[in-house]
């Protein structure tokens, strides 16, 4: 029982590291309480304890999945993510059989279990992955050097050291109790078991200081307009051209800033996901509202809209539009999201219920990286890599994208469908992350918050409220240079799981070892 209640409290911990608690040091004593707990438990009890703690973090996070959808996809969407973390908890209570918390085992396990359910089913959940609560801590600084799974290994690693810790702590201070010994007032230096492994810690939680996160480089002058809608939920766009109207009139009314001297002249517009509540290509009068107020800036505009295309499918697009040029450039949704986008096995699902057919028509899946290059007046090129909504929280899909040559990205979202909830902070927490991993500026806007301009070291600039209409205005540098971790790409996946490969196959050729003699603890353990 005592296991269960750590596993428990471990799960609950982890909810204060992300939005919007934000309490990043949360993360590592949440798997510190974890590795205690799982080690010794073996493949069974270990895949039950994860499971039981993983409900308890992704059930009240995830919470805003649910807000207008109901219950259901709420909880099956945290069931499946928390089944990931059983998985880890059974490989790891396995591994770690003999009763000893096993640091370098625990932080393997968990970068895979990380790794396969930002894959599968469909694509993968990456969402609320280690790495996405600590834009503000030490630890968040690593991504420059090895993307997320190398600060979801590094935390995973700190919280094992201390569950180590803990375990030499407790044992020193059973046998002190066993042998009858008493305290005495000299002060005693703590053991060589304790000490070391805390120290780990320790040095794991500030290493990341010694990261740069460099942010100089020549700057373009950005605009992001969030137009706000009618109405949160499901049906933000019930009445016809009413989100596309309050984005031209934000934008207007932010030029008209700029005519009277104000405010400095952007070299690039964007309006966020769904700003365009009509086709902006097959609506004539959407299309040259757009067009209009593309001449009236004099600058390129990158609009988020829905196309109706191909036949029988929708695609979720950014569009770039440039003056005197109409519309040169698209960039199609990688990756649609199962079962809100698109329904996967549809005859399959519709057995268990006939709520798929809400979505009558599906998203179709975009067929490459999206960069829209352009120059501003001082001569200077921006490239924009593009990402909607989802899509920030995809490693490979941001990675692409600055492979491609962005120097700058372009997050456009619509978080009207999960109202006033955690949804949108923790979504703006992704894109700092990103700007740090890939050493690139973020403008980050949605159509009704949070937005935000983001520099590369992480920081988010003028980040609006949420349901209101706001612009953010502002330089952002431009650069070019690649951190490591754009370089190494997925690579600490893969070698976290060869290793973790080769340490399942050694602990099989060494066959199961005996059962250790149970103490009254894990006597009482086997009886929950």
């Amino acid at each position: 029982m005592r296991r269960l209640l750590v596993s428990l409290l471990g799960g609950g911990l982890l909810c204060l590291a992300f939005p919007t608690f934000d309490v990043w040091v949360a993360a590592p004593v949440a798997l510190a309480l974890w590795a205690w707990s799982w080690a010794g438990a073996g493949g069974r009890r270990g895949f039950l304890l994860g499971l039981a703690g993983g409900l308890v973090f992704f059930v009240p996070t995830l919470s805003w999945s649910g807000i207008y959808v109901g219950s259901l996809p709420w909880i099956a969407l945290a069931t499946l993510q928390a089944l990931f973390v059983g998985v880890a908890g059974g490989l790891y209570g396995w591994l770690s059989r003999r009763g000893s918390v096993r640091p370098w085992a625990f932080a393997l396990v968990w970068v895979v279990a990380e790794g396969f359910r930002a894959r599968a089913p469909y694509g993968g959940f990456p969402w609320l992955k280690l790495a996405f609560g600590q834009a503000d801590s030490p630890f968040g600084r690593l991504v420059a050097l090895g993307g997320a799974p190398f600060v979801g290994f590094v935390i995973a690693l700190s919280g094992g050291l201390l569950a180590l810790a803990a375990q030499h702590a407790l044992s020193a201070v059973a046998e002190r109790r066993g042998s009858g010994a008493t305290a005495t007032p000299r002060l005693r230096m703590p053991p060589r078991g304790l000490a070391l492994p805390a120290a780990g810690a320790l040095v794991l939680g500030l290493v990341g200081l010694a990261v740069p996160l460099p942010t100089d480089g020549p700057s373009a002058q950005f605009l992001g307009v969030q137009g706000n809608v009618a109405r949160p939920g499901l049906d933000f766009n019930a009445e016809r051209r009413q989100v596309l109207d309050n984005h031209v009139a934000a934008t207007l009314k932010a030029q008209d800033d700029v005519d009277a001297g104000r405010a400095p002249a952007p070299d690039l517009v964007v309006w966020p996901e769904n700003a365009s509540d009509i086709d902006p290509l097959r609506n004539a009068d959407a299309k040259d509202l757009i067009l209009e107020t593309v001449d009236a800036l004099k600058r390129p505009l990158i609009v988020g809209g829905l196309l109706e295309e191909p036949v029988g499918f929708v695609s979720n697009v950014a569009l770039l539009f440039e003056p005197g040029k109409g519309n040169t450039d698209r960039y199609v949704k990688r990756h649609p999201v199962p079962f809100a986008e698109y329904i996967p096995n549809r005859s399959f699902w519709r057995t268990f219920s006939k709520e798929v057919d809400l979505v009558t028509r599906d998203f179709v899946q975009g067929p490459s990286p999206g960069v829209f290059r352009v120059t501003t007046a001082s001569g200077q090129q921006i490239r924009a890599g593009l990402a909607i909504c989802f899509e920030v929280a995809y490693d490979d899909i941001m990675r692409d994208a600055v492979q491609t040559g962005a120097n700058v990205l372009v997050v456009q979202t619509n978080n009207a469908t999960f109202g006033y909830t955690a949804e949108s902070p923790q979504q703006l927490a992704i894109s700092r992350l990103r700007a740090m991993e890939f050493g690139r500026s973020v403008v980050h806007v949605s159509t009704v918050g949070q937005s935000a301009l983001i520099t590369p070291d992480g920081t988010a600039h003028q980040v609006t409220s949420l349901f209101t209409q706001a612009v953010v205005r502002g330089p952002l540098p431009l650069r070019d240079a690649t951190t490591l971790a754009t370089r190494v790409g997925e690579a600490p996946e893969w070698v976290a799981a060869a290793a973790l490969l080769t340490m399942l196959a050694l602990g099989l050729r060494s066959g199961r070892p005996a059962a250790p003699e149970t103490t009254k603890e894990e006597d009482d353990d086997d009886a929950a």
